[in-house]
């Protein structure tokens, strides 16, 4: 079975999990590419998939129609314009995810999103490519409501529509999120 992944990979690009060297389940060093998204094991048989994470990104907007954008404090793409949100941890659903990561960046409880659409992403970390599935939802909170930048959020401000531009979002699918936004 050949899929464009695995092409790419037969062309010499890296593969997803060219760091794990060892099967986690034997330890042995014969654990070799499978397919485009995963390794086996020669000796013992154990497959391990490398699938996108889940991760949830906030569309907050207020009634004047202004988007809620973050600016990152930490790498990937520090200082750079993004929106809330973050990776779902296990056991979470998405929209408890985002309540959680919305909560943790903005100190903004919200009541209620509804899913807009979803885009992949590559989020470099601790020296590897982590596959993302950003799920994005849409928030709609008054303009009086009260924010603070925490965690990983350098500071949040309100932008309105028309000062949005997407090559200010430092990683591609929020970019690309945005893109779509304006459209």
């Amino acid at each position: 079975m050949c899929c464009l992944p695995l092409f790419l990979y037969m062309l010499g690009m890296k593969h997803p999990l060219e760091k794990f060297v060892y099967c986690p389940c034997c330890g042995s060093k014969d654990f070799v590419v499978n397919n485009a998204s995963s390794k086996r094991c020669e000796k013992c048989g154990f497959v391990y998939y490398f699938n996108p994470r889940a991760a949830v990104v906030a569309v907050i907007r207020d009634e004047l129609g202004r988007l809620l954008v973050a600016r990152r404090a930490k790498e990937p793409a520090m200082g750079t314009l993004d929106l809330p949100g973050g990776f779902t941890e296990c056991y979470e659903t998405a929209e408890n995810s985002l309540s959680r990561e919305v909560l943790e960046e903005t100190g903004i409880s919200i009541p209620s999103a509804r899913y807009l659409f979803s885009q992949p992403n590559i989020y470099p970390y601790s020296g590897m490519d982590i596959h993302t599935m950003d799920l994005f939802f849409e928030v709609n909170v008054d303009s009086s409501i009260a924010f603070e930048g925490k965690d990983d959020v350098a500071e949040l401000f309100w932008l309105a529509p028309e000062d949005i531009n997407p090559e200010d979002f430092g990683l591609k699918s929020i970019r690309m999120g945005i893109e779509k936004l304006l459209k």
